[in-house]
């Protein structure tokens, strides 16, 4: 018994002499230092040090070159050592990474700038009427209809981070006379003057079956908001308004439709059981077109041509090939999508100052990591259909002009040129052609999707001027 409890002893004390072994040899590691950042400044900017990120932020004037920024302040716990020296010149135009050291303890520290921007992006009024944001005068436009009661307008406004508003966003104001808002951001302030004008005759109309613009689908309401913001003299009018004759259209010049549904609308009939409040007011659309009023048409609203008038008296001549899918459920963009312009069209105003894609002749309208539903309104051409056995019967029997053309020969952009008093109607159906993606993927920079409003302006112009 006495040997067995001599033996469990001598195990013990082995272990902890190997236990002491350790000890010594971790003692070597020097783990008391302090790594803190106490201090700093890039040209004189001091900056904010968060210890719980480990960030320290420079903020500086919204104008200023970052390029060759020179640490002019550095204060870290004493007995440590860092990666970059007082002194030392660094380019900020991106974020830098201060190693500090002190024995065998090691912290990082992220060294971001930050500019004083103060703008405003958004100035919407009454949650409904987009204001146009002059960027260089400092001005912003609103267009509302005279129903609107312009001494009690609620913006809302979407201004740069981290800078406050005087009036603030969604406080209702006098808009009777022009109202000014300063944003401020530390050393950036900048003044705003805000102007609602009322009108009661719309230079242009964005038309739809919604009662208003806050209800139109997602889709169309981006489109409705670009018009808002891009189109002076801009308003919203549903087919009952127009139906009714509440709209005064004495001094507009163009009427927009665009319209999205969730599956597609396939030609002739589906037109007719799905859009019955257009053909509502087909008639005050057709005394407007031949009027002289043109008409911009896009996706499923292209159909709305044949019904008044403007390929003669055939009404069958709506697109033959139609599909869509649903906005929730978009296709992803794995590159750019695009549509081939006509023979002979690369001239048309439409087709100008595109951003060019690696075909000449093209147009390029997404980009990668873009949600597109793909929605088209087209004309398949070829013998094995019937009804247009080559692209030249699609011009005698419509009277339009060929403008652009999918990978197979379909029209998907084409034009009812102005004649006899009539106005003109430019019409776009290829699925390229869209608006809204419910999400982006992550990487996702716009380019050739800034394309659909460039050829939108110029479509517009062209038909108004």
């Amino acid at each position: 018994m006495k040997t067995k409890i001599l033996n469990i002893i001598g195990a013990l004390l082995i272990v902890l002499g190997f236990t002491a072994c350790s000890d010594d040899h971790t003692s070597d590691l020097r783990l008391s230092g302090d790594c803190m950042v106490e201090a700093f400044a890039l040209d004189g900017y001091e900056g904010t040090i968060d210890l719980t990120t480990r960030t320290i932020t420079v903020r500086l004037p919204e104008v200023y070159d970052t390029s060759a920024m020179k640490v002019t302040t550095l204060s870290i716990s004493n007995g440590a050592a860092a990666n970059i020296s007082m002194g030392q010149t660094l380019n900020m135009s991106a974020a830098k990474v201060l190693h500090v050291t002190n024995g065998d303890v090691v912290l990082d520290w992220t060294i971001n700038v930050l500019r004083d921007e103060a703008r405003i992006y958004q100035f919407i009024a009454n949650d409904i009427y987009q204001g146009t944001i002059d960027q260089n005068a400092k001005t912003i436009t609103i267009y509302v209809p005279a129903s609107v009661d312009v001494t009690n307008i609620v913006p809302t406004i979407v201004y740069s981070d981290n800078a406050t508003i005087t009036p603030a966003t969604g406080i209702a104001q006098d808009f009777s006379q022009p109202v000014t808002y300063t944003v401020t951001n530390n050393t950036a302030v900048t003044e705003y003057t805000v102007t609602v004008i009322a009108i009661d005759k719309a230079k242009a109309l964005f038309i739809g079956a919604a009662s208003s613009m806050d209800d139109l689908d997602p889709e169309a309401k981006a489109a409705c908001t670009w018009m808002m913001s891009n189109v002076e003299g801009t308003l919203y009018a549903s087919f009952a308004d127009l139906h009714a004759g509440t709209i005064d259209l004495s001094e507009c010049k163009i009427m927009w439709w665009h319209y999205h549904k969730d599956g597609g609308v396939d030609g002739h009939d589906q037109f007719v059981a799905n859009a019955p409040e257009a053909l509502e007011a087909k008639n005050e659309i057709r005394q407007f077109y031949e009027n002289g009023g043109a008409l911009f048409l896009t996706r499923y609203a292209t159909n709305l041509a044949s019904f008044i008038g403007v390929t003669g008296d055939d009404e069958w001549t709506t697109p033959n090939n139609c599909w869509g899918q649903d906005e929730d459920k978009a296709e992803l963009c794995g590159g750019p999508w695009e549509f081939r312009i006509w023979d002979g069209q690369t001239g048309h105003a439409m087709f100008q100052d595109l951003i060019a894609g690696d075909q000449a002749g093209h147009v390029y309208t997404t980009d990668a990591g873009y949600h597109i539903t793909n929605s088209t309104a087209q004309y398949h051409i070829g013998t094995d259909w019937g009804d247009y056995p080559d692209h030249a019967a699609w011009e005698a029997r419509t009277g339009g002009t060929i403008l652009g053309v999918g990978g197979d020969g379909a029209i998907v952009a084409w034009e009812y040129p102005a004649h006899d008093g009539k106005g003109g109607v430019i019409c776009i159906g290829s699925g390229c052609y869209d608006w809204y993606s419910y999400t982006f993927e992550a990487g996702y920079v716009e380019n050739f999707h800034k394309n659909v409003a460039t050829m939108t302006k110029n479509a517009i112009n062209y038909l108004t001027k």
